[in-house]
């Protein structure tokens, strides 16, 4: 083909008459998928919202009605939440909660630590209470506050259901005696089998053990309901692992009254 040839012909391909490719628009199609988005987000942004406001109010009426120094970690699970909200109950929260105070009523050893992982969390009808149809929990009860508690400083034993105790004797001396640790009715910890480590125990000894060590531990402040099923001995404590079912978070003023504190006003569930 003779060059002009060429030149005719591809010049000819873009004649007024000649004709195009069709060119598709996009704008319908992402249009339609920033609608899609949007319907698909707000949804979300709003169940966010939600969520995070429940977790903060149950946070405030838990520390309300612990009493504790700083609000708890509260985490509401699953999605979407606004429809739990809808129906009144939640189906699973869990709640930490640090340094709760023990006081005359409920007797003089504080729960460093309290971890709460409930079910069916629904408040009652004047908003006073919250019932959880199960919940499981771990407290932690640090050897320093045992010790105040006790009297002797408390510290870990060779077991898992033991501690050591350096108990001070009327002569002035002091020894040092392992017990177990065992559960008993009505949420208490005993102290059993002495076992004597260090030093000499005279009858005077015993007798001094048997003050210190007769009465059990009763815990009292954490939610009603919860039952204690093990208590075990750790580096930095007594970890008793607790479970029940109608678990009841109760109003502050209610908890006075009942010796049993409790999280109050959740008016969002």
């Amino acid at each position: 083909m003779h060059p002009y040839d060429h030149a005719d012909a591809t010049s000819a391909a873009y004649e007024p008459g000649a004709t195009r490719p069709p060119r598709r628009n996009r704008r319908p199609v992402v249009i339609a998928v920033g609608a899609l988005l949007a319907l698909l987000l707000v949804p979300v942004a709003a169940d966010r919202f939600a969520t995070a406001r429940v977790e903060s109010r149950t946070a405030e009426a838990f520390q309300e009605g612990m009493r504790t120094p700083s609000a708890p970690e509260v985490h509401v699970r699953g999605f979407p939440v606004l429809t739990q909200l809808a129906s009144g109950t939640l189906r699973r929260v869990d709640i930490t909660a640090h340094d709760i105070p023990a006081s005359d009523a409920t007797g003089p050893l504080p729960v460093s630590e309290l971890s709460l992982r409930l079910k069916e969390l629904r408040k009652s009808d004047d908003d006073t209470e919250a019932l959880a149809r199960s919940a499981t929990a771990t407290a932690l009860l640090s050897y320093p506050d045992l010790s105040a508690a006790l009297g002797p400083a408390i510290s870990r034993g060779t077991r898992p259901d033991q501690v050591r105790a350096r108990v001070p004797l009327p002569t002035g001396d002091d020894i040092t005696v392992a017990t177990t640790v065992s559960v008993l009715s009505g949420n208490r910890i005993a102290f059993r089998d002495f076992q004597v480590t260090g030093g000499f125990l005279p009858e005077v000894g015993r007798v001094a053990l048997g003050t210190v060590f007769e009465r059990p531990i009763q815990l009292r402040n954490i939610p009603q309901g919860l039952r204690l099923r093990s208590v075990t001995a750790t580096e930095s404590g007594l970890i008793a692992r607790l479970s029940g079912e109608s678990v009841t978070f109760r109003s502050d003023s209610a908890s006075r009254d009942d010796s049993v504190h409790g999280a109050s006003s959740y008016g969002n569930l």
